[in-house]
């Protein structure tokens, strides 16, 4: 993007914020940016840049979503705040430490539907933006409830230092939502804001972090052996809608794995599971193109000491076939929107479903095929127990 050289005021503020996050940790000083075509970018055609409220500030002016993007800075780590009132129903929201390209990113947003309820828990949401897929149904973890007000201003602060950010909404003493460990791919990168919204106040302390540690906080799997964390991983391919996984067995009863889906030529790398024990396909291999559905392999070895009968649960997204011991053993859906989706809501949680795994003595493959079209893309599955058993 070709930058603008301003004069007076406006040239001595741009210099400040081009300069923000080179200064040295605690810095703190606070830059104001007006809500002005002098330091946003519209990136839709229906950004009004108005006075409300006796403030400049800038709204849809169309009633429908709209997006603009801070000129010339680089945010990495540091308190932001501004002033948000709701006014069309949607997600308003920050996008911050964007890339260039916009592929990948970290977004912080309300969501908006009603009269709000101070209780509800989907309130807020923090997701990674990975290769434009926005991981909102991989993170139910990072939602929260706050109280947020309808035809007045909301307060937004958000303190980001490293891997953790602290959000605060209205209540300035006490954070509405924590997260403790970032998922996106960036430690710095450019700011938007979009929503059918009206935004002012908006400001930047570049480096001032509060009492915020940069170190990942605590992942509450980290000491639960029970979850599945090594596997191995097949390339994706395109799995047309209509098209089943099985077929039948001529002259025998049973189903098979269709070869033209699945055979001994398959190459497969090593997967370890993130955090939150999540198996991250998107991370890997990107988005999946609007209207198409992908499959990937994946599959692990379980050692027991004797033939036992164990329970796995399982969250996923969005369809599963699980193979014990190259045997079909359970399939599930979870799409987003449709009558059959999985609490809650159809996102990835552990408690999507759950179903016994019989398991042989010595060792045991589990198979698993998972495919995508909406959204974010993966499994996360655990063990009632582990004991006598090695994966």
């Amino acid at each position: 993007m070709v930058k603008k050289v301003f004069i007076g005021i406006g040239m001595l503020l741009l210099c400040s914020m081009a300069s923000g996050q080179r200064k040295g940790k605690g810095n703190g000083r606070e830059i104001k940016v007006p809500m002005t075509a002098e330091h946003w970018s519209p990136t839709t055609d229906n950004a009004a840049f108005v006075t409300h409220r006796s403030v400049p500030a800038v709204r849809s002016n169309n009633e429908q979503g709209f997006g603009i993007a801070l000129k010339d800075f680089e945010f990495t780590d540091g308190i932001i705040e501004y002033d948000v009132e709701l006014m069309g129903m949607g997600f308003p929201g920050i996008v911050f430490r964007s890339s260039k390209d916009s592929l990948n990113s970290e977004i912080f947003y309300i969501r908006y539907f009603g009269t709000p309820d101070p209780s509800k828990r989907t309130t807020l949401q923090y997701a990674s933006v990975l290769d434009r897929v926005n991981m909102w149904d991989m993170t139910d973890d990072y939602q929260a409830a706050a109280t947020i007000y309808e035809k007045r201003w909301n307060h937004i602060k958000l303190v980001v230092h490293g891997r953790q950010m602290k959000v605060y909404v209205n209540d300035m003493q006490e954070a509405a939502l924590h997260v403790p460990a970032l998922e996106g791919e960036n430690s710095s990168g450019g700011i938007e804001l979009t929503g059918n919204v009206i935004y002012a106040n908006f400001k930047i302390r570049p480096d001032a972090t509060e009492d915020l540690t940069p170190e990942p906080g605590y992942d509450a799997t980290y000491n639960d052996s029970r979850y599945f964390r090594n596997w191995l991983v097949t390339e994706p391919m395109v799995f047309p809608f209509g098209r089943d996984l099985l077929v039948g067995i001529p002259r025998n009863p049973g189903v098979a794995i269709d070869t033209m889906l699945f055979d001994s030529t398959a190459v497969w790398r090593p997967l370890k599971a993130e955090r939150r024990a999540l198996v991250n396909l998107t991370r890997l291999y990107g988005e999946t193109k609007q209207g198409e559905r992908r499959l990937a392999w994946i599959k692990t070895k379980i050692t027991s000491q004797k033939e036992q009968e164990r329970r796995i649960d399982m969250g996923f997204s969005d369809e599963v076939w699980v193979f014990i011991n190259g045997q079909p053993l359970h399939t599930d859906q979870n799409y987003y929107g449709s009558p059959g989706m999985k609490e809650p809501r159809g996102r990835c949680t552990i408690e999507n479903t759950s179903f016994k795994l019989p398991l042989q003595e010595g060792e045991n493959e589990l198979l698993i095929g998972v495919t995508n079209y909406f959204f974010g893309w993966g499994i996360i599955a655990r063990l009632d127990q582990a004991d006598g058993l090695e994966f």
